[in-house]
């Protein structure tokens, strides 16, 4: 098992690789999880350049995906925003050698509604639509989609492994996984290791995060017991810690980030990659 951190844990919008990989590989980082909140920000040259300086690499590529991208939305042009905008992201992860695009990616972050089971069903039916447009184009460039669950106060789409899994079979490509995250599965699963088990070969990517976002370690969860599962269902590629800056304008409302999780951004490598290590290694 690798490890990894999300940029959004230090900076936002993703900028100056060179400085930003340098300290990522400091505090122990195989990978760096690059968070596309606008392409202008994004320098495919100079993220080249710096993975191959600090040899680090880029196995994935989060999105924040905000009302103007949302897919199963009732308006057209939100829906083409979401598929223009996964796309884009797709192009470039080709270009830096990313092989999986990871996110909420069936809806906008922070969307809360009560709407009837008509209506619900029609967002089904678009979120499925829309994300075979992107399956087929992530496909014919030999990259993957992990579809992140997220908790009820984040999302009211998909909340659950069962309803993650439901999705990915309707999409219906095997380039279309899930992304299991433990502070989510926290919130949402009777059983995190139960589900982690049924989610099984669809689990494309781990995000290993505290119960509050914080620290792994530094929390109430049985790491042992995710570890053991985890290592079960066969998955061994990278866990990423995924945790926020109060600073990330785009993710801080409908995340509710509203203080830092800890003594300061660098003590979440610097002490969560060697606990994982230790528990997953």
């Amino acid at each position: 098992m690798k490890f990894g951190l999300s940029s959004l844990a230090w900076q936002s919008p993703f900028s100056n690789p060179m400085e930003i990989f340098a300290k990522a590989k400091k505090y122990g980082c195989d990978s760096y999880e690059i968070c596309i909140e606008d392409f202008e920000s994004i320098d495919v040259n100079e993220i080249n350049k710096a993975k191959a300086e600090y040899q680090m690499e880029t196995t994935t590529i989060c999105g924040a995906f905000g009302e103007s991208r949302d897919v199963s939305s009732d308006v057209p042009e939100y829906r083409q925003g979401g598929i223009d905008y996964i796309k884009g992201m797709i192009d470039v992860a080709e270009k830096i050698g990313c092989g999986t695009i990871v996110g909420p990616m069936y809806s906008a972050c922070g969307k809360a509604r009560q709407i009837t089971p008509e209506e619900k069903a029609q967002a089904w039916d678009w979120a499925v639509e829309n994300l075979k447009i992107c399956a087929a184009y992530a496909q014919s460039k030999g990259i993957r989609l992990a579809i992140e669950p997220l908790n009820r106060f984040e999302t009211d789409f998909i909340n659950t492994v069962d309803q993650g899994l439901e999705l990915v079979e309707r999409i219906g490509y095997d380039n279309v996984g899930l992304l299991l995250d433990t502070f989510h599965m926290n919130i949402e699963e009777e059983d995190m290791i139960a589900a982690i088990r049924k989610a099984g070969k669809k689990v494309f990517h781990l995000h290993t995060c505290a119960n509050n976002r914080g620290i792994p370690g530094r929390d109430n969860f049985d790491w042992e017991a995710i570890a053991a599962a985890v290592k079960e269902i066969g998955y061994d590629e990278y866990c990423v810690i995924e945790s926020f800056t109060p600073e990330c304008k785009e993710i801080a409302k409908s995340a509710s980030v509203w203080r830092a999780f800890c003594e300061s951004p660098e003590a979440i490598p610097e002490q969560g990659i060697p606990f994982l290590n230790k528990i997953f290694n």
